[in-house]
């Protein structure tokens, strides 16, 4: 009884605590915020998975600076919701939505040859779409889920779009990753967890391969004038942590020192705007401002491997 009592009252003090230092908690969890005032006229951006979350919040502000937004969703009926409530919130707002779904390279090559014929130049595109600690399950072309998704679907993506980012330069590239790729490994021996799976560290492993195709891409394209930089947004309360119940309560439980999707899309629409980042590539982010990178990122051995493997999986060729 008597722990009982003690365990409600300690429970009861620290409640009151983070009540009285919330206004302090929220400033400091808020992070970063992107400063740039830089126009985006008659530029052009792709971003996927916008229909919500950071990637809507990142759509908005990209929109209020007067680029042709185009959101890449799975879920058009949802693109349409948040590309009509972006229309409502900018006036004058450049907002489109075309169907896309990163589990299915047959939809990606669909997609990236409409887009091709249709749309003219690219200026900036944003690898924002992914999925966290799904149970066990397989793309249409039979990759592990996350890593099909986050990684392999925007590399894709990417390949398809690289030349008209080049001929549209200066261009930019930003891809999501996490502060989670600090816990991955790259399991070539067992990539898409067939042996055994862990949706924690097939995540993990997911955001790595971002890092890590960040890394070498930029080097790929030294000298044309096109950048890429990867993001950690941050803790966000976001749908991202649907398929996981111990994440949605721990989310909810400490929903004080989370960001907001608004606060999680600063450093993205940092790296996509910034006017000192001109010409700054193969970077990590985190709070608008440089972040470090695991061990394990910075491998070019590993680096160089994923993209050989990538290519073999997807069936191109990249040099």
């Amino acid at each position: 009884m008597m722990l009982l009592v003690i365990v409600v009252a300690g429970f009861g003090v620290v409640t009151l605590i983070l009540r009285l230092l919330s206004t302090h908690i929220r400033k400091y969890a808020a992070g970063g915020v992107c400063l740039s005032t830089a126009r985006l006229d008659g530029k052009t951006v792709l971003i996927t998975g916008a229909n919500t979350g950071i990637g809507k919040e990142t759509a908005l502000d990209l929109a209020s600076r007067g680029a042709r937004v185009i959101l890449a969703c799975r879920d058009t009926e949802k693109g349409e919701e948040a590309a009509a409530e972006i229309r409502t919130r900018v006036g004058g707002a450049q907002v489109e939505v075309r169907e896309l779904d990163l589990a299915d390279t047959c939809s990606i090559r669909a997609f990236a040859q409409n887009f091709l014929r249709e749309v003219n130049h690219l200026h900036i595109l944003i690898n924002n779409a992914g999925v966290m600690m799904c149970p066990y399950m397989k793309t249409a072309d039979g990759f592990e889920m996350q890593l099909g998704v986050n990684h392999l679907g925007h590399f894709l993506l990417t390949y398809l779009l690289i030349g008209l980012l080049k001929r549209s330069a200066p261009a930019r590239v930003v891809v999501v990753s996490s502060l989670a790729h600090y816990f991955g490994w790259i399991r070539f021996h067992d990539l898409h967890s067939q042996g055994s799976y862990n949706s924690g560290l097939a995540y993990c492993q997911s955001k790595l391969a971002n890092v890590l195709f960040t890394r070498q891409l930029a080097r790929k394209l030294q000298g044309s004038n096109v950048t890429v930089n990867s993001v950690h947004p941050g803790s966000v309360r976001s749908e991202l942590t649907r398929h996981s119940a111990t994440m949605s309560l721990l989310f909810a439980l400490f929903t004080t020192f989370l960001k907001t999707p608004q606060e999680g899309a600063q450093t993205t629409i940092y790296c996509a705007t910034a006017e000192e980042l001109q010409s700054i590539s193969g970077k990590h982010f985190s709070d608008c401002a440089p972040a470090s990178v695991a061990p394990q990122g910075r491998c070019e051995e590993t680096a160089r491997r994923l993209w050989d493997v990538s290519c073999e999986l997807l069936g191109i060729e990249w040099d």
